[in-house]
């Protein structure tokens, strides 16, 4: 019977910024692989021709991923060899290629890492906070609300935060977590490995400020304090019959009392009160 061999899907680390991160693995995978995913093309076309390397390129980004995902794992499921590229740093981490991995992997094909350059680890080893435990958050949900409520989920992490901003949002991002998180101490990093690559270290009020008077240029990679308040203990959940009987022996209206306490619960206020019947006449 003939064994079925099956290809293997290479996730390259590409350049964050300096060319110079390119690793030697990475040049030969990608000149060795049969197909090389890509989220822009024409970006990594010119990564491509700075090193010589011939390949044949395939689209894979946030808007192709199911029609591409499909098409891949088909390719690699007939044998053949696909290189994984980001438009920089590892992809997987807060791109889509993280679906890829995922479908080989179900599909029993081999999903092998090739290192290389990582904002999230360069920010954090060079920002003056605590490297470990660190906690990888990505980017913040773009609406306010949905954002303000993910920073409060965070809140207590007991780690330092690592988060990726754009320019034009990274001023009301700061805002919401000032007013979510209070003022830590935070490093903001951006332009890592370029000719302008700048760190600011100081707090999330201050780094506001240096914003508003510099500018926002260039992507951001946050690194951000673990927080000094202790997370408040949560109350224990009482049956809600036992609500209703705590309500009413503190003074409380027994009428209201069974309305706030089935509103809470979403249960009909009539199974409450005939809960309540029955236990006042086991009583009597």
């Amino acid at each position: 019977m003939e064994q079925i061999s099956y290809g293997t899907l290479y996730l390259c680390a590409t350049p964050i910024g300096n060319l110079e991160d390119m690793t030697p693995r990475a040049q030969r995978m990608l000149a060795e692989a049969d197909l090389i995913a890509a989220e822009d093309t024409r970006h990594t076309l010119q990564l491509l021709n700075h090193f010589g390397i011939k390949g044949h390129l395939v689209r894979y980004d946030e808007h192709s991923k199911e029609k591409q995902g499909a098409y891949l794992l088909e390719q690699l499921l007939a044998g053949k060899n696909v290189a994984l590229v980001s438009d920089a740093g590892f992809p997987g981490i807060a791109d889509p290629g993280e679906a890829l991995a995922k479908e080989a992997i179900a599909a029993g094909i081999r999903v092998v890492p090739v290192p290389g350059a990582n904002a999230a680890l360069c920010a954090l080893i060079a920002s003056g906070l605590p490297a470990y435990p660190f906690f990888f958050g990505g980017f913040l949900p773009k609406s306010r609300r949905n954002r303000r409520e993910q920073l409060d989920k965070w809140k207590y992490i007991p780690a330092t935060m690592i988060l990726y901003e754009a320019p034009h949002r990274i001023e009301e991002v700061l805002e919401d977590i000032l007013e979510s998180w209070g003022d830590r101490p935070m490093c903001a990093a951006r332009e890592l490995t370029k000719l302008h690559e700048e760190f600011y270290r100081g707090t999330v009020a201050s780094c506001l400020d240096w914003l508003k008077e510099q500018g926002a240029r260039g992507e951001f990679c946050l690194i951000i304090g673990q927080g000094t308040e202790a997370q408040p203990e949560l109350e224990a959940e009482l049956d809600p019959l036992e609500e209703v009987k705590r309500l009413i022996a503190e003074g409380m209206d027994k009428k209201a009392a069974l309305q706030q306490i089935a509103k809470k619960h979403r249960i009909p206020k009539r199974e409450l009160y005939n809960q309540l019947l029955q236990e006042d006449e086991g009583e009597t």
